[in-house]
């Protein structure tokens, strides 16, 4: 089928998507087609950004890296982090920028129909737990204004309300999104602004003797450093496309970059930062202690924790909802608002509590180093697929045909990732990017010459 005729998923069944017909795109109304309606300008889609990546799992990271790294050390790792994310975003956004089509149909192009499970339960599942951990955090800290202000102190009751809060809320697909991401960022803005200035009168003296005259390492340490706060959004750039096809045409990759890491740097520095200073001053990695013993104003303390509550949906919703839906609209032909809803209870199964313990940092800094191993390698696949093998043209009509050239599994895909795997395994604290060049280098090399994979040239 040539390029010039494609098709939406949806023509299989005989009927083209609802949005194509309405050029309106309703709550929740969300579909593996091309996307048509797209609802994100720059101004929107710089917001949704901003807003969805203020990780409590940031926090978590800096704690990781005391008595590894001094101030400005950790500052440039965070910095250096956010630019790498800033361009990975936007080489692997392009195919869904362009096309309008999410990460489980980018895929199929380099992995094949069937071979897209594997990038998409890779993608999955650290999602899921992010999901159930940043939820927690936000019912701690709900619950801690309840017993403050009321003297109802029941974590489990907050758990479970704010769980079901949020998959009322993702239901709503991207429409929701879009608000809930772009009038929340005045106010994440504001509280991160003032729990960094709370910090700094709180533990100053504590943290000038210390994180400013340590020597800290510029070596191997450093460089893991920056991919731990890359590994946060190593998920992210994975299906980037998903988000990609909601921002309107006519943004150059120079300025789509800037977005990407200009929206992305200033919640990860604060974050960073807070956790890495108060974690040194105090020993404690878990936000909701930090920041009670932090502030001694309780309509301040108040404030703080009701914003520690909302930033755990606001990315929750965006990067951790999205793309195991998406996964489960592809694999298991569900209907969006079906999906949001499974992965929404999938959540309370990754016990959660046990993951912000005292001694948690640790744990979620291999975490995010083990599944860094494996997203490395399938993001340098689908990169060297989109601008090395399809030299940045797709033929949708392909792409949505189950018994087309891209059935089945491409071998030279699954030989790449493991490939990268390894050699990211092999240099566990730089994963991420250990991986990219025996993965990358591995596919094309496969692709140009294994008899096996030339029907996924085509």
């Amino acid at each position: 089928m040539s390029n010039s005729t494609p098709h939406h998923p949806a023509t299989q069944a005989g009927t083209a998507p609802p949005e194509a017909i309405s050029g309106h795109k309703a709550p929740g109304q969300e579909s593996l087609a091309p996307q048509q309606t797209r609802i994100m300008g720059r101004a929107s889609y710089f917001l949704a950004w901003f807003g969805g990546c203020v990780s409590i799992g940031t926090f978590a990271m800096g704690s990781s890296v005391v008595g590894t790294l001094n101030l400005v050390q950790a500052t440039l790792a965070i910095a250096i982090g956010c630019f790498v994310i800033g361009i990975a975003l936007a080489l692997n956004g392009a195919a869904g920028y362009k096309y309008g089509i999410p990460f489980m149909v980018q895929a199929r192009s380099a992995f094949g129909f069937s071979g897209t499970r594997l990038p998409g339960l890779v993608r999955a599942v650290p999602a899921i737990v992010w999901y159930g951990f940043q939820s927690w955090i936000g019912a701690g800290a709900l619950n801690m204004v309840s017993a403050t202000l009321f003297g109802f102190d029941n974590l489990i009751f907050y758990f479970i309300t704010f769980q079901f809060l949020q998959i009322g809320l993702s239901v709503m697909g991207f429409q929701g999104i879009k608000w809930l991401e772009n009038i929340g960022s005045a106010f994440i803005l504001a509280s991160l602004v003032y729990m960094f200035y709370a910090t700094v009168q709180r533990y100053g003296d504590e943290l000038s003797a210390s994180l400013l005259t340590m020597e800290g390492s510029w070596g191997m340490p450093f460089w893991g450093a920056t991919m731990l706060f890359l590994g946060i959004y190593s998920t992210m750039m994975l299906n980037v496309s998903d988000y990609a096809r909601e921002h309107k045409k006519g943004t150059g990759t120079g300025l789509l970059t800037t977005i990407y890491a200009m929206s992305i740097l200033p919640c990860t520095l604060f974050m960073g930062l807070i956790g890495f200073m108060v974690s040194e001053a105090t020993g404690t990695a878990d936000p909701i202690q930090v920041f009670a013993n932090a502030v001694d104003n309780t309509p301040l303390l108040m404030t703080t924790l009701l914003f520690i509550a909302f930033a755990q949906v606001t990315t929750n919703v965006l990067n951790n909802v999205v793309p195991p839906t998406y996964v489960l609209m592809d694999v298991f032909k569900m209907k969006f608002q079906v999906a949001t809803v499974i992965v929404g209870l999938l959540a309370f199964a990754t016990f959660p509590w046990k993951l912000v313990q005292p001694d948690s940092a640790a744990g979620l800094q291999l975490f995010v180093q083990t599944y860094s191993a494996f997203l490395g390698p399938i993001f340098a696949v689908l990169v060297v697929d989109y601008f090395l093998i399809r030299r940045r043209t797709l033929d949708l009509g392909k792409l949505y045909d189950e018994n087309g050239p891209y059935r089945g599994v491409n071998p030279a895909a699954l030989v790449a990732t493991v490939v990268g795997i390894v050699a990211a395994l092999s240099f566990s604290a730089v994963s991420w990017y250990a991986s990219l060049i025996p993965a990358g280098l591995t596919y094309l090399l496969l692709m140009k010459t294994w008899a096996p994979c030339q029907r996924f040239c085509s």
